[in-house]
């Protein structure tokens, strides 16, 4: 496992960005610094924003959202002191038209005056609440990036913004998984409880070894592939609003907030 990693996992939050933001750290954020809410990413152009608020209202298990910037301005402000959100991603998808154009470390050339930032709860955050309980998560122990798969689920549309919900999976032993339902249904601010769990094609996905994002994951004897609502919906959805340009995360690379995980309110107290 890489060294870099296993050290970050030992820090907190801020430290943890500050190497995101000078390039030292540029990939995955599952298991580090536990405790403290992770989010998704959306950011787009103010004309689009209101009509994707609406979106993330009407789908709150794929898009809880968690902060919105000022427009134009890039502190996410009530998720941590000094968070810019140009910089403390390790990777961003770079959107034009519905379609990836490019994948890059740090957004500033491309951020505009008009520009509004969205963060949405993260699976990572109760995940380790799973891991707490003991029920052992295998991307995390093998320091890869979870499988994320398109579903046959529909989001209710908003504006230009619909299509399918993205689940991600994690396979828990069968003995587990009544205590993995209960525990995630804890963080509603994280996709609470799980869509689905048991046989993927009842949901439309083919094929476990092929996932849509992420890295394929091992179902071992004795487990159940179970599926979470996921905040890479949004990236689905762009394809279909074809907007001249949105700026995601770069799946599996989350921006880590100082807003303790099990906060009913995700706000950063003073």
């Amino acid at each position: 496992m890489d060294t870099q990693y296993e050290q970050l996992r030992q820090v907190e939050a801020k430290a943890v960005r500050q190497d995101i933001r000078t390039g030292r750290y540029s990939s995955h954020t599952a298991g580090l610094a536990a405790g403290n809410l992770q989010a998704n990413l959306a950011i787009m152009p103010e004309a689009y924003a209101l009509d994707f608020m609406r979106f993330c209202q009407r789908n709150p298990k794929p898009c809880p959202l968690t902060g919105v910037s000022d427009t134009g301005n890039p502190q996410m402000f009530t998720l941590g002191a000094d968070i810019d959100i140009r910089t403390d991603i390790p990777a961003y998808n770079i959107y034009r038209d519905g379609e990836l154009a490019g994948t890059t470390a740090d957004i500033r050339d491309l951020w505009a005056d008009d520009m509004v930032a969205f963060a949405l709860g993260c699976s990572f955050t109760f995940e380790h609440a799973l891991q707490a309980a003991g029920i052992r998560l295998w991307h995390i122990d093998n320091d890869r990036t979870v499988p994320m798969f398109r579903s046959s689920i529909e989001t209710v549309p908003a504006g230009p913004f619909r299509g399918p919900v993205v689940v991600s999976m994690r396979a828990v032993p069968e003995d587990q998984l009544e205590r993995a339902i209960e525990i995630s249904g804890r963080f509603p601010l994280a996709h609470g409880r799980p869509l689905h769990w048991g046989d993927p094609a009842e949901i439309g996905i083919a094929d476990l070894a092929k996932p849509d994002w992420g890295d394929a994951a091992p179902l071992e004897p004795g487990h159940v592939p179970v599926f979470w609502a996921c905040g890479v919906t949004p990236q689905a959805v762009i394809a279909e609003a074809g907007l001249p340009i949105v700026i995601t995360h770069k799946p599996g690379h989350m921006l880590i907030t100082d807003v303790p995980e099990d906060a009913e309110v995700p706000v950063l107290r003073g």
